[in-house]
């Protein structure tokens, strides 16, 4: 047999995405009990067809290997296999050749690594006959080892103490990490109780902390599972000689942005946003990495923005998309929750402006137009889109009435069918960009006519002419961030809502994350400064070092551990609380695109009174911008045209250029 050196495996497209998210789902697990979703699940296509037509410059063998069974085909007519290890024979010239895979429990996938018919992305894959998309692969290419998940980094991480407690031993890892345990010093086999905590006293709390064990050890054994944890206590390991270790793991992301300033209290902020996000940065975009390791799409939309800024990864952003849109029929709201299909939508676009990768979009498509079909299905005259009876309308983890129509939510579905329209747009459905845009329109303009208070000048929760309309935050920033308000509205809002302490608080990073967003783009970054250094602050000052699910400043202690009727319920490493992540880089530098993938971008520095620097990641290079209350340098190596606003004045920033604007003017050079 040949060796097989340039091919690589292929599958369906999404069908790789699908598998792990079948490995991902089966892994929740609290005190001892799997947790399964709630959700939809999707199951593999047990059966592809690969084709292509290939031209071999002389007579030829080559070697097929599928994971699963195979039927080859050559010029229309089946190949069969006399002997074991047989090749398929061609002759000199063009062959059509296809190969079809069953694999009923597991990924069916192909590989050739003949040079003339190696699989890769121009080979064409089917799940039905007749409707041919262009296959999809990763950097697989051993032919012995079919595809089974991602290569993570591993670090050998020693505890930072050690301390025998109530008969047991308590072991301080130092940080937050996703490992398993290695035991060393094992004289004979033994079966050990661990239990995991976020915090110290989570640890020690065996009967109430969400995560433990009981593991079969034996010398160099580490545990099959990955748990999230800073603490471990083992209550049977005091009189025990061990030396136990964790295997930290992470998806081997490079942070290619950059955040410092003179204010080491934000410089510690930012490290710790960028930390958070990677550890939720796996398979998926995962929520947190202790209590659901889920993938939400409201969770991910924040993280996709995130990424953007820090790790720029797009196969995490596209392996996300298609697991939460998952396949046809539409059954149910992403999650169940009717806000979450909105975002889904929503991230669409975002990754579209930052990446300009109309191919992934292109393929993408049609799914995006069946989830729609499904949100649209209950749109009523006014342009609303209706919640059926088991759907879950979320906004945030506060208490608000969502029952009948909702501002937020129907301000989140204006903008969702913006998004499609720019989609379709995009994508050469010029058709489907005029029916979504109409539709926008007409939804954004119900939305004012029944949302908006004029007397009181903000958007109510409710329909706004209700007697007992009530005031939240959450449409109100929504319509000022996406920019559906026009000058007087918009400072109308910002002082009625935005600065009203007597408007409920929001308590979710989660929500922080649009609130502040939405006061940058209102311009009040010197209280978006302060309040990041407060909240996020507040967390370190408590010995965070990731940031938590859900924080108040007011609790004390173990409360700051509590969420959903349980002691240690809250996630203390959750996606939607990294934000700083973005908001330092994109608000404060200023750095955002204009056009799709960075082709035109603005800078709208906003220092602190101090100077700061950084890195903006894009597609094709790096933005890097340092400022200070009297200057601003733009390092501009990318390919596309940059604008700097400062001071009243714009000035253009080329390609390839850097831009200094100083009092004595600005200038530029290669």
């Amino acid at each position: 047999m040949e060796t097989q050196q340039q091919g690589r495996w292929i599958w369906y497209p999404g069908e790789f995405d699908c598998f792990l998210g079948l490995k991902l789902w089966e892994q929740r697990c609290e005190r001892g009990t799997h947790i399964t979703p709630e959700w939809k699940v999707e199951s593999l296509y047990p059966n592809i067809w690969f084709r292509k037509t290939v031209t071999v410059s002389q007579d030829t063998v080559f070697y097929p290997v599928a994971n699963g069974e195979m039927a080859v085909r050559v010029d229309h007519e089946p190949w069969y296999r006399e002997n074991a290890g047989e090749g398929v024979t061609l002759t000199k010239g063009t062959h059509f050749v296809q190969v079809t895979v069953f694999h009923p429990a597991g990924l069916p996938c192909l590989y050739i690594g003949h040079p003339e018919l190696a699989t890769d992305e121009t080979w064409e894959a089917s799940w039905v006959k007749g409707t041919w998309t262009k296959a999809q692969c990763r950097d697989f290419s051993d032919p012995s080892a079919p595809p089974s998940g991602l290569s993570f980094h591993t670090e050998t991480v020693s505890p930072v103490s050690s301390e025998k407690l109530n008969g047991g031993l308590l072991l301080d890892f130092g940080k937050e990490l996703t490992a398993s345990l290695v035991f060393h010093g094992v004289k004979e086999p033994m079966t050990l109780a661990a239990a995991f905590g976020e915090s110290k006293e989570e640890a020690l709390d065996y009967r109430h902390c969400e995560q433990f064990d009981r593991i079969p050890v034996k010398e160099g054994g580490k545990t099959p599972f990955i748990r999230a944890f800073r603490y471990v206590f083992l209550p049977d390991a005091a009189g025990k000689a061990l030396s136990i270790q964790a295997q930290h793991q992470v998806l081997p992301l490079k942070n290619k942005g950059a955040f410092h300033c003179e204010d080491e209290l934000v410089n510690k902020i930012y490290e710790t946003a960028v930390y958070t996000l990677h550890l939720c940065s796996r398979e998926f975009f995962l929520d947190g990495v202790k209590r659901d390791r889920w993938v939400w799409s409201g969770d991910a939309t924040q993280s996709y923005l995130l990424n953007f800024y820090t790790f720029f990864d797009k196969d995490i952003c596209q392996r996300t998309m298609r697991l939460l849109r998952g396949k046809d029929p539409v059954m149910t709201h992403l999650n169940t929750i009717q806000d979450y299909s909105c975002y889904w939508l929503i991230s669409l676009y975002d990754y579209y402006l930052y990446t300009g990768d109309t191919g992934f979009l292109s393929q993408i498509y049609s799914d995006a137009q069946g989830l729609l079909r499904f949100c649209m299905e209950t749109v009523d005259e006014r342009g609303f889109m209706n919640s059926r009876p088991d759907d879950w309308v979320f906004v945030d983890w506060a208490p608000m009435d969502n029952r009948g129509n909702v501002a937020a939510i129907q301000l989140l579905f204006a903008r969702s069918l913006e998004a499609m329209a720019k989609v379709a747009g995009a994508t050469g459905h010029k058709e489907d960009e005029e029916t979504y845009r109409a539709a926008f329109h007409k939804t954004l303009s119900s939305c004012f006519a029944v949302f908006w208070d004029d007397q009181k000048g903000l958007f109510t929760h409710g329909p706004a002419g209700k007697p007992d309309a009530v005031v939240t935050r959450y449409p109100n920033l929504f319509a000022l961030l996406y920019g559906y308000l026009d000058g007087d509205k918009k400072q109308r809002v910002i002082q009625n809502v935005l600065l009203n302490d007597h408007v409920q608080p929001i308590t979710t990073p989660y929500m922080r994350f649009y609130e502040l967003m939405a006061l940058c783009e209102a311009g009040d970054t010197p209280a978006v400064w302060q309040f990041i250094k407060d909240y996020w602050g507040g967390m370190l000052k408590e010995g965070a070092t990731t940031f938590w699910e859900e924080y108040n400043p007011d609790q004390t202690g173990p409360e700051h551990y509590a969420m959903y009727g349980k002691p240690y319920g809250k996630s203390l490493c959750h996606a939607w609380a990294a934000g700083p992540a973005m908001l330092f880089t994109r608000y404060f530098l200023g750095v955002r695109p204009t056009a799709p993938g960075y082709a035109r971008f603005d800078v709208i520095p906003c220092p602190p009174g101090q100077e700061i620097s950084g890195i903006i990641p894009t597609g094709d290079g790096e933005i890097k911008v340092t400022c200070g209350p009297d200057f601003v340098t733009v390092q501009n190596d990318t390919d596309g045209e940059g604008t700097l606003y400062w001071r009243g004045k714009t000035h253009s920033i080329p390609p390839h250029r850097t831009l200094l604007a100083a009092p004595d003017g600005p200038s530029a050079k290669k």
